[in-house]
């Protein structure tokens, strides 16, 4: 019996891009369901398939729901271990322990501030920045000169990070600065992983990101 698999997701979210490029890596077959996050309105599926947060995405294999990017990029990995290994394997515990680590600190650090920088003004944006480039330097500093953050491999850190990459062009034109000034390698990394297929039909369209960006901007009062 063949895999049937729904990702319940958003175009412009970088959490469910984590989620279409580690399917796209795997080969995986799936069918993806558009949910209206930008009016706000949540399908009755979404609200069955996560009650407790209500959020995308969402991954539906057999039937059965698996939430937060992360655990289903993990999930992909674990259930289609044939073919392309995101995580470094069983026999490298430390090494998936600090892939874990630093994608932990992707969602609890660098979300927070790349959206204050285009969600607030003044004093406040200028603080996000900061914030912001430090954050990246960090993973910077952990990228080294390696190819890929896990080495010579594309893996599971990467894609933790490579999604916020389409929104880079919003942050820096909201907030007027550049981030290859700043972290040269980590861009050089970035646009080595869009050579991958499964990344750069998976990302969002950067052009459209700034348009959305400037929408909420608007709705916000931030321009």
């Amino acid at each position: 019996m063949a895999d049937e698999v729904v990702l319940l997701d958003y175009w412009a979210s970088m959490f469910g891009m984590r989620a279409r490029v580690a399917l796209a890596e795997k080969g995986v077959k799936y069918e993806y369901r558009e949910e209206d996050l930008r009016n706000k309105i949540k399908s009755q599926l979404l609200l069955q398939m996560n009650p407790v947060h209500k959020k995308i995405p969402v991954l539906i294999h057999n039937g059965k729901p698996v939430c937060e990017s992360l655990i289903i990029v993990q999930y992909i990995d674990e259930v289609w271990r044939d073919k392309a290994p995101l995580l470094p394997s069983e026999s490298e515990p430390y090494q998936k322990a600090h892939s874990r680590f630093w994608a932990d600190f992707i969602d609890k650090k660098l979300y927070d501030a790349c959206s204050k920088i285009w969600s607030t003004k003044g004093e406040e944006r200028e603080a996000a920045k900061k914030d912001f480039i430090e954050i990246l330097k960090q993973l910077e500093g952990q990228l080294g000169d390696k190819p890929y953050f896990e080495g010579e491999k594309f893996g599971f850190l990467d894609i933790a990070l490579i999604t916020f990459y389409c929104w880079f062009h919003a942050f820096e034109t909201c907030g007027n600065f550049s981030i290859e000034a700043e972290c040269p390698k980590l861009i050089a990394w970035a646009k080595r992983c869009m050579q991958r297929e499964s990344v750069s039909r998976s990302l969002a369209d950067e052009k459209k990101v700034y348009e959305l960006v400037l929408g909420v901007q608007k709705m916000l009062g931030v321009e």
